[in-house]
């Protein structure tokens, strides 16, 4: 793991989500420098599903020897944002590091502040160990995740480097690579278990572009233009898969190695499946001939939007609009093949 510099001592952070998670991980790395550290988050009563508070994550801050200002913040809150502000530069003079789920803005606030602030935004390469994790991937997840602490050493790293260093989009892994970290597996939290790729990180990006773009695709427009209609036009699931059998080829299959079925319900609906583990893949309406890994269960009309682009599979997941039983892996691995067609079609 990356070592304690005291680099950050006397340094003011201003960490959002800092009560529990990757948020605390982070506070939790910079307090061993001795740094101060505003908890920004709203959890001031223990949750029976999600341990921690900002009082208990300020006890753990100062013990780790830092020191914690715990404030009530709920970032859609102007109001709130500002007045936690003030209360930091009361107590600690002003701050110098924040963390922000704004990774959209990084060029832009890069641009804008170059010289002075320093932004760049981090992502994990895997699924890191979260209460939340627990929640979307259910019992069993946490073996194929990393520990938060990864996340807080490529951030503490972040920390340590020159102002010049901004609007750069960091993975993770890569970033500590460079720091000289070769043992990975002390961050696992099952050493040795294969990990579960985030999921927007693209694991095989190039060979399923590649062959995607290969294929003989019906013309963008006319793609666009019949799965984008306001109303769901009959046989549009019939069609998506039959414009899906366009682009599977034995690379693809080879990238993927998973079977999927599709319970869909409404008009045109039922059950259907898309095999990218045999062959050069299969698609098609009822059963498969092997057996299934992931089960998806949608409206047609969102797994239409789903497969032309208008619905991100892992939105239509958190709220509920799709559910997955099987392995989570094999389905993030879909959403990737998604991103791709769409990219082409």
């Amino acid at each position: 793991m990356l070592p304690n510099t005291g680099k950050l001592a006397g340094c003011t952070l201003f960490i959002t989500g800092a009560s529990r998670g990757i948020g605390k991980a982070i506070a939790l790395k910079a307090a061993k420098d001795g740094a101060n550290i505003v908890i920004a988050a709203k959890t001031t009563q223990a949750h029976p599903k999600l341990p921690g508070t900002i009082y208990t994550a300020a006890e753990e801050i100062e013990a780790a020897g830092g020191k914690a200002l715990p404030c009530v913040v709920d970032v859609r809150d102007e109001q709130q944002i500002s007045d936690a502000v003030e209360k930091a530069v009361q107590k600690f003079g002003a701050y110098t590091i924040a963390k922000y789920g704004m990774s959209m803005c990084v060029l832009g606030m890069a641009e804008e502040f170059k010289g002075e602030i320093a932004v760049n935004a981090l992502w994990p390469k895997t699924a890191i160990h979260t209460a939340a994790m627990d929640m979307l991937g259910g019992s069993g997840v946490e073996s194929q995740c990393r520990k938060a602490d990864i996340i807080a050493d490529a951030a503490y790293s972040i920390f340590s480097k020159p102002k010049s260093f901004t609007g750069n989009f960091i993975i993770d892994e890569n970033l500590l690579k460079e720091e000289g970290i070769k043992n990975f597996d002390v961050y696992a939290v099952k050493p040795g278990h294969p990990l579960l790729p985030d999921f927007f990180v693209d694991e095989y990006p190039e060979t399923i572009s590649k062959e995607v773009e290969k294929q003989q695709a019906p013309p963008a427009k006319d793609w666009k233009q019949y799965l984008q209609q306001p109303r769901l036009a009959a046989g549009a699931v019939e069609e998506t898969f039959k414009i899906l059998k366009t682009a599977l080829s034995e690379d693809i299959v080879k990238a993927t190695q998973a079977v999927y079925l599709f319970e869909l319900s409404g008009e045109d609906g039922g059950t259907w499946y898309l095999d990218l583990k045999n062959n050069g893949g299969y698609a098609g309406s009822g059963q498969p001939s092997d057996q299934v890994d992931v089960v998806m269960t949608m409206t047609t009309s969102d797994f239409v939007k789903m497969f032309s682009g208008k619905l991100k599979p892992t939105m239509a997941f958190m709220s509920g609009k799709l559910k997955i039983k099987g392995n989570m892996a094999l389905a993030i691995k879909l959403e990737r093949l998604m991103t791709q067609m769409n990219s082409r079609l």
